[in-house]
């Protein structure tokens, strides 16, 4: 199948990055829209519904947690009733007894309570995007790809060890850019078989790779690709860095974006995470015990041969400012970065290199 239009939606704690790829048009001309994505639509919801004193119902399919979570745990600590539906409160946690005893009430039906708020949870709504475009004379076309951020399913322990233990195994197979494109995701991805529920048939990435393969739109940065070169995505929750060279990825790190220090020239926290990874010397336990995910540098990662230049994306990427990284923005338009990388991972995936 050659797909001669594709919805490519980038998914994040804040927005969703939203772009309709038409084969001979050029980009400048395709349709874009930059949302509020559902978990946040939804955490002002929950906002006002604690501001009134009403009780909250989620219903619907899991979706990703961040803002709509701490609403929701806000609006507990006030002393009002969060209920859930069983799949709709893995939102909150894998395991729902530990959602349980963060105060959700779990229901198989609506609550018989008065002003009760009903919220169902989705990450992608089709039906709201088409009614949305359907006025502009645009259609959704038939293939569609989602990038959401899915930590895998954790039932017990630590979700960071859990979610960089999967980012290990993956350099560890080879690192090979294409394995992070799925048709059906392995099964510990919970959320992005969610949103094939919401959308079957969908293309799915985590946000992190597709910012990744949209660095690679930007021809500057791509010229470093086979001497090789350093990617860094700095989202709104989540910062990952990584050596790739070619088609592979052959080390990373993963750490909260929260806890980047403010830049302070050469000194500040993602230029010593950055320059470690280069070398070849960063540890999984200096990231992790920095309360952020981890790293991991594989076998084949030779320190001094290339990785010079580093490109930096992302909404947060101000905190890379006087580092003298490159901005890698494709096409010119930055906040679209996710978008790209899906457009172009979805047609390799087609269309796969020998």
């Amino acid at each position: 199948m050659n797909p001669d239009r594709i919805l490519a939606v980038d998914v994040g704690a804040g927005t969703q990055d939203i772009l309709l790829w038409e084969d001979g048009q050029p980009m400048e001309n395709n349709v874009k829209l930059v949302l509020p994505s559902w978990t946040a639509v939804l955490a002002r919801q929950v906002k006002r519904a604690t501001q009134e004193g009403q009780p909250v119902f989620l219903t619907g399919n899991l979706m990703g947690g961040g803002p709509l979570v701490g609403a929701m745990k806000r609006h507990l600590q006030a002393g009002y009733a969060v209920y859930a539906t069983p799949r709709a409160a893995l939102t909150v946690r894998d395991n729902l007894d530990q959602v349980r005893e963060r105060g959700y009430t779990i229901v198989e039906e609506p609550p018989d309570a008065p002003d009760l708020l009903t919220l169902r949870a989705r990450d992608v709504d089709l039906d709201a995007l088409a009614g949305a475009l359907a006025p502009f004379g645009v259609a959704v076309p038939g293939t569609v790809a989602v990038a959401v951020q899915d930590h895998g399913e954790c039932l017990e322990g630590s979700n960071r060890a859990f979610r960089f233990g999967l980012w290990r195994e993956f350099v560890e197979g080879g690192g090979k850019l294409l394995d992070l494109v799925y048709r059906e995701p392995p099964a510990c991805y919970t959320r992005m078989l969610a949103v094939q529920q919401d959308v079957p048939g969908a293309i799915l990435m985590d946000t992190g790779p597709a910012a990744l393969w949209g660095i690679l739109e930007d021809e500057r940065a791509a010229a470093h690709r086979g001497r090789g070169f350093i990617l860094v995505n700095l989202g709104n929750q989540h910062t990952l860095g990584v050596l790739l060279q070619g088609d592979r990825i052959l080390g990373l790190f993963e750490h909260h974006t929260v806890l980047m220090t403010p830049t302070e020239g050469r000194s500040n926290k993602l230029h010593g995470l950055v320059e470690k990874l280069r070398a070849g010397t960063l540890t999984n336990a200096e990231v992790f015990d920095d309360h952020g995910h981890g790293a991991f540098i594989g076998p084949d990662y030779v320190p001094g041969e290339g990785f010079d230049f580093v490109a930096v994306t992302g909404p947060q990427r101000h905190l890379a400012a006087g580092l003298g990284y490159y901005p890698a923005a494709p096409y010119g338009d930055m906040m679209l970065t996710g978008s790209f990388g899906l457009v172009a991972a979805t047609r390799a995936l087609e269309f796969p290199r020998p």
